[in-house]
């Protein structure tokens, strides 16, 4: 096995929420275009069996020859894996329903829950120099959602700004504290994001009120709103910073990469 390298350069994160429908990988794709655009080196992985990560950035199904399958079973590496997406200083990792087997696939190897971590920790990926790793996770607490907490530094969650939004944490949180005690002590949660928060609803307001009252700073200051422009860009293959540049939803993630990187410092 290759010796791992600490991959100083770059912070990685999963974005991660068990529940369906809340903006997860909108986010990974937003995230990512407007870490990009401010000029970091970025690396979306699609850890997302659907691969809507890898359709939203522009990859047809037939361009997916080599995937995250490939790339966490060690059958790929790095250079075989990451392609270049329509966004400057943005690549990927793509993903197909290949994806779905990998718990049958993964089930009698011993080191099952750190494929992913050894695999972004090996030599070939240093050549890369990648400031950010943005990994889109499933929206399921499986065995390749647990490998992007082993492999990740912190996480990212996004919250739907809707009744029970928080009683959703709890699995959540159970997992992230079962994967500190066994593989990644230094794991923490990045922040929360409120996400398809509408000013004009008085649900989105106390939703945001108990969440920052229940989780405190954990909650980023900058809030995703419902946003037209924001839902189509994925039919057009481009995140919404490239498809309305001016828009809402574009001008929300570039809050939110800013805020991001302003806790580096």
């Amino acid at each position: 096995m290759p010796d791992l390298i600490a991959l100083r350069s770059a912070k990685i994160l999963a974005v991660a929420n068990q529940k369906g429908g809340v903006g997860k990988t909108t986010t990974a794709i937003n995230l990512g275009a407007a870490l990009a655009e401010s000029g970091r080196k970025v690396l979306l992985i699609d850890l997302d069996p659907q691969g809507n990560a890898s359709t939203g950035l522009g990859i047809p199904a037939e361009e997916r020859e080599v995937t995250t399958y490939d790339f966490v079973l060690g059958d790929a590496g790095p250079t075989e894996a990451i392609q270049d997406t329509n966004v400057k200083n943005l690549k990927i990792i793509p993903a197909t329903t290949d994806l779905s087997s990998a718990d049958i696939a993964l089930i009698a190897n011993e080191k099952r829950s750190f494929l992913l971590h050894d695999a972004l920790r090996g030599p070939d990926m240093e050549p890369f120099e990648f400031d950010y790793i943005l990994i889109d996770c499933p929206p399921s607490l499986n065995i390749l959602t647990v490998n992007a907490m082993v492999a990740a530094h912190s996480i990212v969650v996004p919250l739907q700004t809707e009744f029970f939004a928080l009683e959703g944490l709890s699995q959540l949180m159970l997992t992230l504290r079962e994967v500190r005690q066994t593989a990644n002590k230094d794991l923490r949660i990045e922040g929360v994001i409120l996400t398809m928060y509408d000013r004009r609803n008085n649900l989105s307001q106390q939703v945001e009120a108990d969440a920052r009252d229940n989780l405190k700073d954990l909650v980023f200051k900058t809030v995703i709103p419902r946003n037209v422009r924001l839902s189509e860009a994925p039919s057009f293959a481009m995140p919404v910073l490239d498809y309305d540049s001016g828009s809402r939803g574009a001008s929300a993630y570039r809050d939110l990469a800013a805020e991001l990187i302003a806790r580096e410092r």
